[in-house]
């Protein structure tokens, strides 16, 4: 893992948005189409406000989650609903946003709609960020859920998956460690002290069930993002 510190979050996000906006432009240049995968959560909101003031050609651009709440879109919970209001607007508004949330009430039976939508985004994911809880889940791959070892599985053929953690609330939409590694620049951004402590637990440890971050950290290049 390559660990980029900053001093602040502040510090953090400029440098970010603008590592971001680099390799989306790169992307745009060389192959005509870019795509950006997301995550959740309050520590990315101030970056997507400032992503989302770049002049880039947004119409270019695939936007997607790594992971969704199963709730309606206008719920305060949903990723979509938070993902619409900070990054889709100024200059990214013109983005080419893909969903997970659909029409389906049980997240189980909607699967292959994901799936099928995932010809909207432009693959391998040119840049996917991901986020971490306290347990070590990364995306919604929980450790506590039935689903991790299905989740975490290198030789399955499924894109997505359905997870209902135990220790979290709502059902959700995940991708699965081998769609995540399907990215050509993975980052984890994470902020405060108690993050920096689960990261270097997991570095310390090597069992992916416990702390599913360890999955990725062992199958993939990921460069760590983090301010106090």
């Amino acid at each position: 893992m390559i660990e980029n510190i900053f001093k602040s979050a502040e510090d953090l996000n400029a440098a970010f948005a603008e590592r971001i906006v680099q390799i989306l432009q790169e992307a745009i240049s060389q192959e005509g189409r870019a795509s950006l995968l997301v995550s959740g959560g309050r520590t990315p909101m101030p970056l997507f406000k400032q992503l989302s003031e770049t002049s880039i050609d947004w119409s270019k651009v695939d936007v997607s989650l790594v992971d969704e709440r199963w709730v309606d879109e206008t719920d305060e919970s949903s990723n979509t609903k938070m993902v619409r209001e900070n990054l889709l607007q100024s200059h990214a508004a013109k983005a080419n946003f893909v969903g997970l949330k659909s029409a389906e009430s049980n997240a189980e039976d909607a699967v292959a709609t994901c799936t099928e939508n995932l010809v909207n985004i432009k693959q391998p994911f040119d840049v996917l960020i991901l986020g971490m809880g306290e347990d070590g889940h990364t995306a919604s791959l929980f450790p506590c859920s039935q689903q991790i070892k299905a989740g975490l599985d290198l030789n399955t053929d499924a894109c997505y998956i359905a997870v209902q953690p135990t220790t979290a609330p709502h059902q959700r939409m995940s991708l699965t460690l081998k769609s995540i590694l399907n990215s050509k620049h993975i980052f984890l951004h994470l902020t405060g002290d108690g993050k920096k402590a689960v990261i270097e637990q997991a570095l310390a440890g090597d069992d992916p069930l416990e702390m599913p971050i360890r999955a990725v950290l062992q199958h993939a290049d990921v460069e760590l993002m983090w301010a106090p």
